[in-house]
């Protein structure tokens, strides 16, 4: 296990100076990172509404997924806007929205925000996580593996 998490540990580190050193990746972070801190806001302050919403889906224990929910959102929108630890959060974050989009959007029929905000947080997320594994240049590189010319790219 040293092996994985030493592996995970340099994809969050080189994820994170990736992003930060892309001028377009950096704003989108900050931007979608921001959003998630507003979305976390109603699960404390208006703890009651969300709770009804998350019992209306049929969550099991709907009293802690509100806060789960919430603090993840928050712990996960303040660290994207930072541009640390961007490829965990990115992760858990799209994990969520595919959550919200099945449960709020698809089986509940909850359009706004389930089915036009969370899949743009969805799209945004995988974007950043692709331009957090991308190695400098547009080379693709496998986890702890050599680097290789993009798909199409010519070759010498």
């Amino acid at each position: 296990m040293p092996v994985l998490r030493e592996a995970a540990a340099r994809l969050t580190r080189d994820g994170d100076a990736r992003i930060r050193s892309d001028a377009r990746a950096a704003r989108i972070a900050r931007v979608v990172g921001v959003v998630f801190v507003l979305a976390s806001l109603p699960k404390f302050l208006a703890y009651g509404w969300e709770l009804d919403n998350f019992r209306r889906f049929g969550l099991p224990a709907a009293p802690v997924w509100v806060i789960a929910a919430g603090v993840l959102e928050l712990a996960g929108g303040v660290l994207l806007a930072r541009r640390t630890l961007i490829v965990p959060c990115a992760l858990l974050l799209a994990v969520t929205m595919v959550v919200a989009v099945a449960v709020s959007g698809i089986a509940q029929g909850d359009v706004i925000p389930s089915l036009t905000v969370a899949p743009a947080l969805l799209a945004a997320l995988l974007w950043l996580l692709g331009r957090a594994t991308r190695a400098p240049g547009g080379a693709e590189r496998a986890p702890g593996g050599p680097e290789r010319a993009p798909s199409g790219a010519e070759t010498r």
